[in-house]
């Protein structure tokens, strides 16, 4: 089981904040370092000292570190231009040397999209259909032929497709707990499927979907599966309290929908994802000045799943 850190860095954080997050990361030994891609807070909080942009700080971070995978869950499909989009991901991809992951989602917060001035269609499933076939077809095109697409959305035509990623191929991760749609582009797009704040049992049905459409696709064994999960460990009660606390949830209510607790509980509910097939989980660190609370989470909870 990988274990991944994962953050949200819209809730309030600067950029050496999630460099000293992302250091922590790799120096505790960690998979890999993820963030979310948002513009506007949520919830009681300010978000000060304001918004970073996801591929931005990969960028930084790709050149800051040496080991951890770098990545989105997920990139909003509505930020960006999906031309665009592939020349930034190849770009930071060979400044990292060769170590980014690629989630893509269609964009769903539209408070955001108001606060920025983004446009927010309507038909966002339709345009990620497109922006996943644009941006793996520009990525694929060998060198010194061009890419051409002709979409409902979108379209281009004689794109020299540069520049290539360091690695030849990028992993793809798409994630949704949407029923008929999801599966589809996932089977087809995806090196990866991750479930977003899932229970175990919504996990399996939505996993089984997955598989389902990735056999019928031809890539039955194919694609990795994984869950994203906030995440509360403490070496007693109190510690649990104190960090539910800090990050304004209740600890029984974490433990319901999160992994929360001792690091034995943790490990036990963990091993219930993996059971059902799960094979990375995504750490939703919601308090990234508690560097305490990985370390623990490093020394009692991922040396148990090695």
């Amino acid at each position: 089981m990988d274990l991944r850190i994962f953050t949200e860095p819209q809730q309030g954080a600067t950029y050496d904040t999630l460099l000293t997050v992302a250091k922590a990361t790799e120096e505790l030994g960690f998979d890999a370092f993820f963030r979310s891609d948002h513009y506007l807070h949520m919830g009681e909080v300010d978000g000060l000292p304001g918004p970073t942009d996801a591929w931005i700080t990969l960028a930084g971070l790709a050149r800051e570190t040496k080991r951890i995978r770098l990545g989105t869950l997920m990139t909003a499909g509505t930020f960006r231009l999906p031309g665009v989009l592939a020349i930034q991901v190849a770009q930071v991809d060979q400044m990292s040397g060769g170590r980014i992951e690629f989630g893509l989602g269609a964009g769903w917060y539209e408070d955001e999209h108001k606060a920025y001035g983004i446009p927010f269609p309507k038909e966002k499933i339709g345009r990620l259909e497109e922006q996943l076939a644009i941006v793996t077809g520009l990525w694929q095109t060998k060198l010194g032929d061009t890419f051409d697409f002709h979409g409902t959305y979108y379209d281009l035509t004689d794109s020299p497709a540069l520049p290539k990623p360091a690695q030849q191929r990028i992993p793809v991760l798409i994630g949704g707990q949407g029923a008929t749609r999801t599966p589809k582009l996932a089977a087809r797009y995806a090196d990866e499927f991750n479930m977003p704040f899932g229970s175990v049992e919504d996990s399996e049905q939505q996993f089984g979907r997955v598989r389902a459409a990735a056999e019928a696709a031809g890539r039955a064994d194919e694609l990795t599966y994984s869950n994203a999960l906030v995440v509360c460990v403490g070496k007693d009660d109190q510690e649990v309290a104190r960090r539910a606390a800090a990050i304004g949830r209740e600890v029984d209510e974490l433990k319901a929908n999160g992994l929360a607790g001792s690091p034995a509980e943790v490990v036990d509910k963990i091993g219930r994802y993996a059971e059902i097939g799960s094979r990375r989980i995504y750490l939703q660190i919601l308090d990234l000045a508690d560097l305490d609370h990985l370390e623990l989470i490093s020394s009692e909870v991922q040396s148990q799943l090695s």
